[in-house]
């Protein structure tokens, strides 16, 4: 299942943040993403698997955070996001089997039916956690992705290479 992953597709609230949505003063909406999921966002590059972020929501902070992660594809205000994955399978003739999702609530249960692996962070809805093919031992926006991605990459015996790669340490 793990070796045909060619794409990642990872939702934002709950899963790359802590789910909350805050506001300034001025009424901005700010986001706090974890710094340790970037490890695995650079991981999944050094294999060559793309990552597509997918969220509901459109908000400055998240694209600012993608763009600093180098993320392939960012769509933003994604209302269905089965059609969208539906219309990416079928535009770039991407079949399951090389889709991976990572998502943690009701919102992202359909979609996930369209990846051949699930991963979610704990505190994801019941649910979700029951259609996961692996549960983080975190909570989203704390290195849930990251820990995910790393689940991944291991099962193909990649990890230590992709650390290697990035950050020129043996582990």
């Amino acid at each position: 299942m793990y070796k045909f992953i060619k794409y990642i597709v990872i939702d934002v609230d709950g899963t790359l943040t802590d789910a909350g949505i805050y506001y300034d003063e001025k009424g901005n909406e700010v986001k706090k993403f974890s710094t340790k999921d970037a490890a695995g966002f650079f991981a999944a590059r050094s294999v060559g698997i793309k990552t597509i972020v997918l969220t509901g929501r459109k908000c400055e902070a998240t694209e600012r955070r993608m763009k600093e992660l180098k993320v392939d594809i960012l769509c933003q205000d994604v209302r269905d996001k089965v059609s969208y994955i539906k219309q990416f399978m079928y535009k770039n003739k991407v079949h399951s089997e090389e889709i991976a999702y990572i998502g943690d609530d009701l919102n992202d249960l359909l979609a996930m039916n369209l990846a051949s692996f699930v991963g979610c962070p704990k505190d994801s809805c019941k649910e979700v956690i029951c259609r996961a093919n692996y549960v983080s031992s975190f909570k989203g926006g704390f290195g849930a992705v990251r820990d995910i991605i790393e689940y991944i990459l291991r099962e193909r015996g990649e990890w230590e290479k992709a650390v290697s790669d990035i950050y020129g340490i043996g582990i």
